[in-house]
């Protein structure tokens, strides 16, 4: 058989082209943010209503209920002072030296840190006085 027998024998299909129709898009859905601001407020004024009539309902004699006073216990304040730390790898504290002297927690750092196997470092400790 022949190539051009075979182009012979299937017909050729031919599609026709179809005009798409025009879809009318739904219109966009109105917000309703001052339905829901009027909703909320009618649902507060109902809620503070409720409130006053909770109120006059617990008193038998019709007076009004008085809020009990709450003390508040106030916390003793707690003072801190600071400190150099110096510290090895594990975060353990190893020396204390005072505020005022940095240069001295910086040599015993360094002095550990060489004659040891691990690093050690110097980091501010606040700690509370004691009165």
């Amino acid at each position: 058989m022949k190539k051009g027998a075979k182009a012979a024998a299937k017909p050729a299909v031919v599609k026709k082209k179809v005009a798409k129709k025009a879809v009318k898009k739904a219109p966009a859905p109105v917000k309703k943010k001052v339905v829901k601001k009027a909703a909320t407020a009618v649902a507060t004024k109902k809620a503070v209503v409720k409130k006053a009539v909770k109120k006059v309902a617990a008193s038998a004699d019709g007076a009004p209920v008085k809020k009990k006073v709450v003390k508040r216990v106030r916390t003793k304040e707690v003072r801190l002072k600071a400190f150099w730390g110096v510290f090895n790898q594990t975060m353990r504290r190893v020396a204390v030296f005072e505020f005022g002297d940095r240069k001295g927690a910086d040599k015993k750092a360094d002095e550990l840190t060489k004659s040891g196997k691990s690093p050690h470092f110097v980091q501010v400790v606040k700690e509370q006085i004691v009165e």
